[in-house]
């Protein structure tokens, strides 16, 4: 049962913030849509890409120090070009999703846009 105050899903109607129509119907619109889940599963992709390398790296000094004080060249140990690979990583794959970004999500924004003005 719903009281005076509350809407059908229970939310606080004084809650609403007003929108302009234009900007409702891009919410609205199947292009905006697709937009949002092609976004929320690329950026989940690549977050679980970079808590992976980072944890695995983390795991490695907490369980394998010995392993990552392998010397490869004279001081230079195994751990330093892994910590770099991880820093490197987070760079590469900030560029990853930027070059998306500005291909296809730029591309499916422009439609969602387009599809509520006409």
């Amino acid at each position: 049962m719903t009281t005076q105050n509350q809407t059908r899903d229970g939310s606080d109607p004084s809650n609403e913030v007003a929108v302009a129509p234009e900007i409702r119907r891009i919410l609205e619109s199947p292009a905006f849509a697709e937009l949002r889940a092609k976004r929320r599963r690329f950026s989940a992709i690549l977050t679980v890409m970079m808590l992976v390398i980072y944890y695995g790296f983390i795991v490695a000094i907490a369980f394998a120090p010995g392993w990552l004080a392998t010397p490869i060249d004279g001081v230079i140990t195994l751990g330093i070009p892994l910590g770099l690979g991880v820093i490197v990583s987070a760079i590469a794959l900030t560029g990853v999703y930027v070059s998306r970004a500005n291909g296809e999500f730029d591309r499916l924004t422009a439609t969602a846009i387009r599809s509520a003005q006409s």
